[in-house]
């Protein structure tokens, strides 16, 4: 049993704790407090020590930090703690007073049990910081890292102002030819190619002096296009002999735990770069974000974990078969570059230190081999199934889910939630119930028509601008996907929205569009529990769709065309082309395509296809076509068969091995070759055993052992 506490601070919201308290699973009335977190904190100890180690949920992330501490100092407190907002997200809004049943869908939510803990990633950092930048710049910075941190500079040039006369840290100049990993373990690879060796260097400046080209600053590296070799600097470094005109490129790498990159252009520019790498072009000086970055990097010393984002399967991945690429679609689509392609070991590979835990790669993967872990489909599942079906039962209408990242999305929500509360806007509409999550683009297709066939009748994900373009690109393409779905069922209206908007006022604006928007949905809700498999929750979703859609009312409903891409479909042969050699069974990842043991038949099961390409890749005559679509009809889930043909026969015990066209177009292309001439062209009728048959019976053949 979950103890609910609720707390309207200075009487601002319109709550009604009858109501609440019947919509909750408990239907216990709910008492309402006003100053939980200052007077009334005596109810708060009794529930967490009162309850028997049940949950408690507190309707109040304001004060979350002040209810943590006291629970820790409250003797016998064994409860657990969940925190939720009802606040921002409802109870400041201009429809407050109707938004009871998104309330209690809220507080139901924040009482369902934590998922299960996932793997975790772990990172080791000895404080080896590596700095590239103009040496006065990088120089500079060191300066604010040093007493934390082992500071190497990597040059790139004197700057401005070049090198201070004292060497405090050690330096490094030449040509970066590489810069790759992650937290704890960067490897840096770089040519030495200039006469100065820093290392010797002891900055004594006689070069500069020495030299009538100029061409030596206060980097302490020779401006090759300026020096004309006269050697002057060389009899002026004297003793120390930091300068070798004649000394050959040298290739050197080092390793390092962090990098700071104050380059005008970044040594990795991704979008997600790996965790460890900053950029800030032009150094710390004058930089608002300076100082941030000098504190996140002081922090990055010992040993840290994060979640481990995703599982694979790579039975379940359609990624390659046999060395040929069919579905790419997870390695185009990652910011992170963290996913690569073994085709040759038909599979990708993921890295989970480079993983940033976007889920846009299980979002767009067809199959399901890569499934998010960051909570697992089920607890995801459970969560919308719990919102849904509690805000209709407390008689809310329509109800539209907002996914939004835990960050960017949620800070949106809450600056909404203000100026909704100081009557500059209208705040998040009753029927809209905010969904966080880590990142937005880590839900897809399964669990949002999962979302229609609970009830709800739209799915709308915030981007705040802080996502790569190609995430918001896929969203949008499955969103079309799904919408096509729907469409074609005969639900009419938009029930798939992305919404952009980077302040409170767009994302008030769009909020109050979807008011407009009308949707049909099913007059029944579903009731199953999303899988683990993400192809069995999206037929779970289908069939529960299909069974109400008013476009299947008709004895023959016609197949329900989808835009390309689409993880569903058929496939179109010809016939004139295929041979049935059958390597489009091989390749198939999905068995949507299967042979006949008793008869040269190629079948396909419709249900099974995931469109990923694999058999028009590996056919050998070109013969196949993808044809996106969803077939509703029972047909969809039986075998059908594309092409046959009859049996070539052996010429010489009559047995069936093959087929007539096949035979016969290996019989033309060969036909004309020297080695299949005479009785060896007719030994290519045969099947394997008279050919060897044949072969030994001939008279007129050299045999091997006659050699």
């Amino acid at each position: 049993m979950t103890t609910t506490l609720i707390c309207d601070c200075n009487k601002t919201m319109p709550l009604e704790p009858k109501t609440l308290g019947a919509a909750l699973p408990d239907k216990r009335e709910l008492p309402l407090h006003t100053t939980l977190c200052r007077r009334e904190a005596p109810a708060f100890q009794r529930a967490i020590t009162g309850s028997g180690g049940d949950e408690v949920v507190v309707a109040c992330t304001q004060e979350q930090r002040l209810f943590t501490e006291l629970a820790e100092q409250t003797p016998g407190a064994t409860s657990p703690i969940r925190f939720v907002n009802i606040r921002e997200t409802g109870g400041w809004s201009r429809d407050a007073r109707t938004a009871m049943p998104k309330i209690a869908a809220l507080l139901a939510a924040a009482g369902l049990p934590d998922p299960e803990p996932v793997a975790t990633v772990s990172y080791k950092s000895q404080g080896r910081l590596l700095v590239i930048g103009p040496l006065d710049q990088a120089e500079q910075a060191a300066s604010l890292l040093a007493d934390s941190l082992q500071v190497s500079i990597f040059s790139t040039g004197p700057g401005a102002q070049g090198g201070a006369q004292e060497r405090r840290f050690p330096v490094m100049a030449g040509r970066i030819e590489s810069l790759a990993g992650w937290l704890g373990a960067f490897k840096l690879g770089w040519t030495q190619d200039n006469p100065i060796d820093l290392d010797l260097c002891t900055r004594c400046n006689a070069c500069i002096a020495a030299c009538p080209e100029q061409a030596i600053g206060f980097d302490y590296q020779i401006d090759a296009s300026r020096c004309t070799s006269h050697a002057d600097c060389v009899k002026a470094c004297g003793v120390a002999g930091a300068i070798d005109l004649q000394r050959e490129p040298q290739l050197h790498g080092a390793e390092f735990d962090l990098v700071l990159d104050l380059g005008a252009t970044a040594r990795i520019d991704w979008h997600a770069p790996p965790q460890g790498y900053f950029h800030v072009a032009g150094g710390l000086a004058g930089r608002p974000d300076a100082l941030q970055t000098v504190l996140r990097l002081r922090e990055m010393v010992g040993e840290f974990e994060k979640p481990k984002f995703f599982d694979y399967k790579q039975k379940l991945c359609a990624h390659s078969r046999n060395e040929q690429v069919g579905c790419n679609a997870c390695v185009e689509v990652c910011s992170a570059h963290a996913i690569r392609s073994e085709k040759e070991r038909q599979r990708i590979v993921v890295n989970p230190n480079l993983c940033v835990g976007c889920g846009a790669c299980t979002t767009v993967c067809p199959t399901g081999a890569l499934a998010y872990s960051y909570p697992r489909a089920p607890d995801q599942g459970l969560k919308l199934r719990t919102l849904l079906t509690t805000y209709l039962q407390a008689g809310g209408r329509e109800p539209a889910l907002l996914l939004h990242s835990e960050e960017g999305g949620r800070a949106l929500v809450e600056q909404l939630g203000r100026q909704a509360q100081l009557g500059k806007a209208q705040g998040v509409p009753a029927n809209v119930i905010p969904v966080g999550l880590f990142h937005s683009a880590s839900t897809g297709i399964d669990l949002w028509l999962s979302a229609i066939a609970f009830g709800g009748a739209q799915v709308a994900v915030l981007f705040t601008g802080e996502e790569a373009p190609q995430y918001r690109a896929a969203i949008a393409h499955q969103m079309e996907i799904a919408q096509a779905l729907l469409r074609g069922l005969g639900y009419t209206g938009t029930h798939f929205v992305a919404i952009d908007a980077i302040g409170p006022a767009q994302l008030d604006a769009a909020l109050v569009a979807l008011r407009g928007a009308r949707q049909q949905v099913p007059l029944n809700v579903a009731r199953f529990a999303v899988g683990a498999e993400k192809r069995a929750t999206l037929e779970m979703a289908l069939d529960h769709l299909m069974d109400a859609a008013p476009a299947l009312k008709t004895p023959q409903p016609a197949a329900i065309p989808l835009p390309a891409g689409a993880p569903l479909g058929a496939i179109e042969v010809d016939k004139d082309k295929c041979t049935l050699c059958l390597a489009c069974v091989s390749a198939c990842p999905a068995s949507a395509l299967q042979d006949n043991p008793n008869a040269p038949q190629l079948r396909f099961i419709e249900k099974n296809c995931v469109q990923c390409g694999l058999c028009a890749t590996t056919c050998p005559e070109d013969a196949i076509a993808l044809v996106p679509r969803l077939l509703p009809t029972p047909e969809r889930a039986q075998p059908v068969v594309l092409n046959e043909a009859r049996p070539w026969t052996c010429i010489r015990c009559s047995k069936p091995f093959g087929t007539q066209k096949a035979i016969e177009a290996m019989l033309g292309k060969l036909a004309g070759h020297a080695m299949f001439q005479g009785e060896a062209l007719e030994r290519l009728k045969m099947c394997g055993d008279c050919r060897v048959i044949d072969l030994y019976a001939a008279t007129n053949e050299v045999k091997i052992t006659e050699l």
